[in-house]
């Protein structure tokens, strides 16, 4: 039996059941989720073990972990912040900001296409090696001679990988400043947040302050909540597919263990975050946490969470939603109510937000599982949350 450590509020206990739950039934190694209501924090669990093989040293407070593309979430804010602050225009061609990408037919590509994943560009005709997906440059340099595998603008398909570069370099044309370092300045910093597109090396230093992650899976259709299509399988089988070709943009996996990586700006897919960290992070987006301030004016919330691109996903095959830079809730990927929005991670992490019952929510793990979207963990978190809000 897993040692739970933590805390929950009163009625929020059948979340810790859900948590030991994972541990028993659902092949959890290391785990810790967070839950925010009104500002206040109902939920603060952790346990099992830093590595993923289930040895070593036990998962504390404060253990952070690689998000993957949970780390999307984070990302979106960015561009979303810069307009509500007048810096970017969401419906101005990206070439404005960055000419060089007009390239190859994309001169009609907007900025909200890169956040609802319309651009047309979730795959790279030849992909890049791991050293050359952290070096800044080849990244950037690569999407922006990429011709559009669709129009831009007529459909939408998860761009897995490419959406690094895309968010990544559009945020350092506008600002002069990268991601990561934008959202250290400007959000982790001012909120206290353990939070990181790119793990400092004070943080690199500290030993077991993030959790090893088991060796990458190649990703697997399921995860999503339709499964019993053979065309999602097909599509995840054949090497020419855009799904496959989608997530292979980098080619071969990198090692998420190594210094390097976790060091590395990629906004699709490295930050490093505790639950807590995601909890609040959201939080702040609805609402103010904390005594802390609150990130999204009423309007930016609303543009935010409303829908951009539904039906299938030319990537993930089944029906997604998205709204700017943020899954809606869906088929493909349950939250909590209809209102929420949010970001999962390959294999198991999950933050979003509610604003209609005031709940932010961060789960991160160190045992991944072959899915996409729909962690079978996670979810059961998520039921947890809403039976404690039903009473």
């Amino acid at each position: 039996m897993v040692d739970v450590q933590g805390t929950v509020a009163d009625g929020f206990e059948p979340v810790r059941d859900a948590f030991a739950d994972n541990f028993a039934r659902r092949g959890e190694r290391g785990a810790a989720v967070a839950v925010h209501r009104d500002g206040r924090k109902v939920v603060d669990l952790w346990a099992g073990t830093k590595d993923a093989d289930g040895g070593g040293e036990p998962w504390r407070r404060g253990t952070a972990q690689i998000v993957r593309s949970a780390t999307k979430g984070v990302a979106a804010a960015v561009p979303l912040l810069l307009h509500q602050r007048g810096q970017v225009d969401l419906d101005a061609p990206v070439g404005t900001y960055w000419p060089e990408f007009k390239a190859n037919g994309k001169e009609r590509v907007l900025v909200r296409h890169l956040l609802s994943h319309r651009a047309g560009l979730p795959v790279l005709d030849t992909p890049l090696t791991p050293a050359e997906a952290i070096d800044g440059v080849s990244g950037p340099r690569a999407v922006a001679a990429q011709a559009p595998a669709w129009e831009p603008g007529t459909d939408h398909g998860y761009h897995a990988q490419t959406y690094s570069w895309l968010i990544g370099e559009l945020v350092r044309r506008v600002t002069g400043r990268t991601l990561g370092t934008w959202v250290a300045e400007e959000i982790s910093g001012p909120l206290g947040l353990d939070l990181w597109v790119g793990l400092p090396e004070a943080e690199q230093g500290r030993a077991g302050r993030v959790a090893d992650i088991e060796a990458p899976a190649a990703p697997a259709s399921a995860g999503l909540r339709v499964r019993a299509k053979a065309s999602v399988a097909d599509a995840y089988a054949d090497p020419s597919s855009l799904t496959r070709r989608a997530f292979a943009a980098i080619t071969p996996l990198a090692d998420e263990n190594d210094p390097a990586y976790r060091a590395a700006e990629l906004p699709a897919s490295a930050g490093i975050a505790t639950a807590d960290a995601l909890a609040r992070f959201y939080g702040s987006l609805i609402g103010v946490v904390d005594g802390g301030r609150r990130l999204f004016a009423p309007a930016t919330l609303t543009m935010a969470r409303t829908e951009e691109s539904a039906g299938p996903d030319r990537v993930l095959v089944v029906n997604t939603r998205f709204g700017l830079g943020y899954m809606l809730h869906g088929p493909a990927s349950p939250l909590l109510a209809p209102g929420s929005f949010g970001h999962p991670g390959r294999g198991g992490s999950l933050a979003f937000a509610d604003p209609e019952s005031g709940v932010s929510f961060g789960y991160v793990t160190n045992g991944l599982q072959k899915n996409v979207t729909a962690d079978p963990r996670a979810q059961a978190l998520v039921r947890a949350v809403a039976k404690s809000l039903a009473g």
